[in-house]
């Protein structure tokens, strides 16, 4: 399968590492002319989306960029979803967990519920794309804070280490190495429609921190703060929510347990860490 990837950041640049012979785009996913023209140019038997802005160092960066945000993140899918359902090119798109609220009552929100989270710019705007393209037969996967066994930026468990105070609510998390498997498996297969990859459970900040404590850094020091605290310093709020990955298990496609692959990765993560 020839991919064609827009997006050069870290999620293009992990899932070009993994596909031998696709091909990343630098083209503006927003114009349709410069779309058509990588279309045309690569002529690829699938196009996967990675493009867009989550804001650096976090999404506090997109309250302030707003129109930037809109222009990659609404504009941009729906353009190139428009481009490659009119050419009949398979389109896979990266959307974001990041559009709700709690735990759905302990059952976890599935794909067929409405988002419930608006409190960050960020998080509107996946909505905003997400939301029209459920109509067409474009598949999304929903990736949540992801981590892996490589210290970087863009590294939850790398973000986590590195913050003097975190909060202690459950999440759904993502392993990238997972997810893109997980994905690629989905694209094979010409799956369509919007699926939870994340790792199956949930897991809180601390109990990352304290296996990090444990398995990488012994003596690490940081502190329990409220999600009211946190407010005091960030701009915007953060989604935080558990989602289902039973449709994604219906499909045969199953990832480890949550902490499970928190601890194997933070074992392979203290190894990348002494290198």
């Amino acid at each position: 399968m020839k991919v064609l990837i827009f997006g050069n950041g870290y999620m293009g640049n992990k899932f070009h590492a993994r596909m031998p012979g696709s091909v990343i785009s630098k083209a503006d996913i927003a114009d349709p002319v410069a779309v058509r023209a990588a279309l045309k140019e690569h002529s690829p038997d699938a196009v996967l989306n990675c493009a867009g802005k989550t804001g650096k160092p976090n999404v506090d960066w997109c309250e302030d960029h707003k129109l930037e945000t809109f222009h990659s993140n609404v504009l941009g899918p729906l353009n190139l979803a428009d481009v490659c359902l009119a050419e009949g090119v398979y389109l896979a798109h990266l959307g974001s967990g990041c559009v709700y609220e709690g735990d759905n009552n302990g059952k976890g929100f599935s794909e067929d519920d409405a988002p419930n989270f608006a409190g960050s710019y960020y998080s509107k705007t996946k909505a905003a794309s997400e939301q029209p393209l459920r109509d067409f037969p474009v598949l999304q996967v929903r990736l949540r804070m992801p981590f892996d066994s490589e210290p970087g930026a863009r590294n939850l468990i790398t973000k986590l280490a590195a913050y003097p105070n975190i909060i202690n609510v459950p999440n759904s998390i993502s392993n990238t190495d997972e997810f893109i498997t997980a994905t690629l498996k989905l694209m094979e297969k010409r799956r369509t429609g919007i699926y939870n990859v994340t790792n199956p459970g949930a897991v809180t900040q601390k109990e990352i921190i304290d296996a990090y404590c444990e398995l990488v850094e012994p003596g690490h020091k940081y502190k329990i703060i409220s999600l009211d605290e946190l407010y005091t310093f960030t701009k915007a709020r953060r989604s935080n929510c558990v989602l289902s990955s039973k449709k994604l298990e219906a499909d045969g496609i199953r990832l480890r347990p949550v902490m499970q692959a928190v601890r194997e990765t933070l074992l392979e993560y203290s190894k990348n860490l002494k290198k």
